[in-house]
């Protein structure tokens, strides 16, 4: 009897250490369940609000020039070094190989399909869609939006899709611009570094190595990274409770779940898209 205690006794915490851990995985899975649920609830809220059209305009002006005009100035920064390291990784191998002539497509490939479409989405992420975040969470602890509810103003209707298509929008439209200075840093950078010239290195990228469907790969990725973001700051922002400290739990969550979105979806796009 005294030799089968102890490994009944040793046998109790192993039990309750799996136990925990099965619970605690459990709850993580349904709480990821019941964001996705609330995001997908969400986003056919704002596709019902399409159907007929009921869109503030004003707002949606306010909200395209403070989310893609005032975005312009980190984007473009981001791209040109984005170009530049892309040439500096490559460097190496055209100067081993002799591929000059190759540089442009070996920049321009990667930089489209991916690199532009990425780091766009982040920056976006952290810049609008935490900015997004903290306004709707404000307005939540504010009780801003029951007032309006009061007064008879749809929150989602005058709040929600604004921003909706304002993410989405600025989005696509600084990952076309990121695009192109991406190229243009890279074309420089060449010239700097490896003594190509910008002609050699465009001729390059248009002899017919890069199609529109490269191009196209990449802006089809922004939109649907736009779509993950703009979900994630307008839920997270709607479900923000706890006063000010809700607020930075609720931009936290929003940053965390938008980076991790953005990962995925580029993964799922990638594979369905061959590359």
């Amino acid at each position: 009897m005294a030799a089968t205690q102890p490994a009944a006794a040793a046998e109790g915490p192993t039990e309750s250490s799996f136990a925990t851990a099965a619970g605690a995985i459990g709850a993580s899975f349904l709480s990821v369940a019941e964001t996705a649920g609330a995001m997908t609830i969400l986003l056919a809220r704002v596709v019902a609000r399409f159907f007929p059209p009921r869109i503030d305009g004003r707002e949606l002006w306010r909200n395209l020039y403070k989310m893609g005009v005032k975005s312009l100035p980190i984007v473009a920064v981001t791209a040109l070094f984005t170009g530049a390291i892309m040439v500096i990784q490559a460097a190496p191998l055209v100067k081993r190989f002799g591929a000059e002539g190759l540089l442009g497509w070996g920049a321009g490939f990667g930089t489209l399909r991916e690199i532009a479409p990425l780091l766009t989405a982040l920056m976006i992420s952290g810049r609008v869609g935490a900015n997004n975040t903290a306004e709707l969470g404000t307005m939540v602890v504010t009780e801003q939006l029951d007032a309006l509810r009061v007064l008879a103003i749809d929150p989602i209707s005058f709040l929600i899709v604004p921003r909706f298509i304002s993410i989405v929008s600025t989005l696509f439209m600084m990952t076309l611009f990121a695009d192109l200075l991406a190229l243009f840093g890279a074309a420089y950078t060449g010239q700097g570094l490896l003594s190509v010239s910008p002609q050699t290195f465009y001729n390059g990228l248009t002899a017919g190595l890069l199609n529109f469907g490269d191009v196209a790969n990449g802006l089809f990725k922004s939109i649907v990274f736009g779509l993950v973001i703009a979900l994630a700051s307008c839920h997270f922002g709607l479900a923000t409770k706890g006063g000010a400290p809700g607020v930075g739990r609720a931009v936290n969550a929003t940053v965390v779940a938008s980076a991790a979105g953005v990962f995925v979806l580029d993964y799922l796009v990638s594979f369905l898209l061959g590359g």
